[in-house]
Formats: C-alpha cells, sequence, structure tokens
C-alpha cells in the first residue's frame, strides 16, 4: 500500500513542462481512488500550487473561487494552465484551468497578496467539542470494513479525520442538525513549505464539508443510491498554520434544495485562532421511497 503523505507530496510536486503559450504549463499525476474518479481537493490543491509557481514567495494565496466542470479520471495525468491576469502592488491574481485529454476538469480563479499590516479581529472557536485525543479516528472505525471504499478512507487518506459528535459512514447518530465539527491532521510532517501547507489545507477542505447536509437530513454514506458530487469550492486563507497540526473544521449548512446544498466552513487551530473560511455547494440526490 502507498504512503498516503507520499502520494500527496507526489501529487503536489507539480512538473513544469517548459511549454509556453501565453499561459504557464505544469502537470501532475491523479492519484488513485476505487471510485475511478479523481478527488476533487487534489485538483484544487493542485491547481494553486500551479498558481502559486507563477507568483514570488512575498506573495501568498487569500482566496480561491472553484468549479468542477467534470470528473477526474484516475488512470490520466492532469495539465495546469496559469494565465497570469494581473499583477498589482500589493495582488497578483492568477486563473488555473485543469485539463484531461483537452477538456477542461476545474476552473479556478486565487488571488495573492503580500504580507500587509490592517485591522484583525476574528469569530470565535465554538466551546464545548471533544479534543481529538477524545474522538476514534476514520482508521479505527472503518479498518475492519470489508470493503474497498472504506478501506481507502481507513488506510489510504494522507489526513487523520475525527468527527464530533460521530462519524456518519454508517448511520446518523443523536439528533438530525445541520452542522458538525471534524478534527484534521496529515499522518506525518510535511516540509516547511507554506505554500504546499495552503494547498494541503485546500486537499482537506474538500473531504467533509457536504456531510453537514447529509446530517441535518440523517443521510449516512450507506445509504442506498445516494448521489453526491462537489460543483464548487471557495476558500479564504486568513492566517497560516501547518496542517500536520491539529486542526479544528467547523461545518454547517443553511440551505438546501433543488438536489442542491450549501455547506459552510471554519478552520481553527488548536490556539482558537481562525485560519480560513471555506463555503462549498454540491449535488445531493437521495431515491424517493417508491
Amino acid at each position: 500500500m502507498t504512503d498516503p503523505l507520499a502520494s500527496l507530496l507526489g501529487a503536489l510536486d507539480l512538473t513544469d513542462t517548459g511549454a509556453r503559450t501565453s499561459e504557464d504549463i505544469f502537470t501532475g499525476p491523479s492519484e488513485w481512488s476505487p471510485t475511478k474518479r479523481v478527488f476533487g481537493g487534489q485538483v484544487l490543491a493542485q491547481s494553486l500550487m500551479a498558481a502559486a509557481r507563477t507568483t514570488t514567495a512575498d506573495r501568498t494565496v487569500h482566496s480561491m473561487h472553484g468549479y468542477f466542470l467534470r470528473p477526474g479520471n484516475v488512470e490520466l495525468p492532469i495539465t495546469f494552465s496559469v494565465d497570469r491576469i494581473h499583477d498589482g502592488r500589493s495582488f497578483s491574481t492568477r486563473r488555473t484551468q485543469a485539463y484531461q485529454q483537452g477538456l477542461p476538469i476545474l476552473s479556478m480563479i486565487a488571488s495573492f497578496q503580500d504580507d500587509d499590516p490592517g485591522l484583525d479581529h476574528q469569530a470565535p472557536i465554538p466551546e464545548g467539542i471533544p479534543d481529538p485525543e477524545e474522538l476514534p479516528s476514520a482508521t479505527e472505525v472503518l479498518g475492519r470494513v470489508d470493503h474497498p471504499v472504506a478501506q481507502h478512507w481507513a488506510h489510504s487518506r494522507p489526513f487523520d479525520m475525527r468527527h464530533a459528535p460521530s462519524p456518519i459512514y454508517f448511520q446518523v447518530e443523536g439528533e438530525h442538525v445541520a452542522h458538525q465539527a471534524v478534527w484534521m491532521r496529515a499522518t506525518g510532517t510535511l516540509p516547511d513549505d507554506p505554500a504546499l501547507h495552503r494547498a494541503a489545507l485546500a486537499y482537506a477542505s474538500d473531504y467533509s464539508i457536504l456531510e453537514s447536509i447529509q446530517r441535518r437530513h440523517g443521510i449516512s454514506w450507506m445509504t442506498p443510491g445516494l448521489k453526491m458530487a462537489s460543483l464548487d469550492h471557495a476558500m479564504w486563507f486568513h492566517r497560516f498554520a501547518r496542517v500536520d497540526d491539529w486542526l479544528l473544521y467547523v461545518q454547517e449548512s443553511p440551505s438546501a434544495q433543488g438536489g442542491r446544498g450549501l455547506a459552510l466552513g471554519r478552520i481553527y487551530d488548536r490556539g482558537g485562532r481562525l485560519i480560513a473560511s471555506v463555503a462549498q455547494e454540491g449535488m445531493i440526490r437521495v431515491p424517493t421511497a417508491d
């Protein structure tokens, strides 16, 4: 079995092809998945790394907005084209398009800024959430389940995920509410590259955010006929934190309708600093009773 963290780092180590049109061109591998579809967080993270490769080191990403256009194929590499839309006095804007077989699978715009002083405030970290050491890991919950997806989630993800109050892999326990929290941490130590940590944070932010919609309606991942797909993903990076330290991902869904649901998230470090905010809309379809 491949080391999951090494697989993530390999996927984010993009190759500069040397090709140039009016854009910068990079290529990257696809991580294996039992679903045969590329994990959306992987393409987000790679697109962000591609954009970061075209900016100066003193400018870091502060926001990104992406649309998932087509499912990716894990058997194929991905090509990333970066358009240097604008470089101003304080901000740089980049557009990244991810392609397989000449067709775009994701389109993203990201903005980078140099380190400027300014106003500072944040929403406080929620109280009463158990520490990660008090909660079971996905490996402990899913490790003995004889199913390829369960085994993949248990052993092949580069992040340790721990749900509060409990995961919804098999059933939704307790009250059906539109919110939950997930502790997450990389399974090993990452290099001291701030851009890499931000890209890895974008990667992990796509894992569980739509679960707040599922929890509200009592829909576990085992629900027969359940179909879900991320439609878009927006993320704002407020403060830096390492992803190989524990981070708390607080998630809620304000609305679901028309076969779609909106989920919002806030990511805190263990000291209570707000690291990032996330918004994602997803398609979610459940067969009717008849």
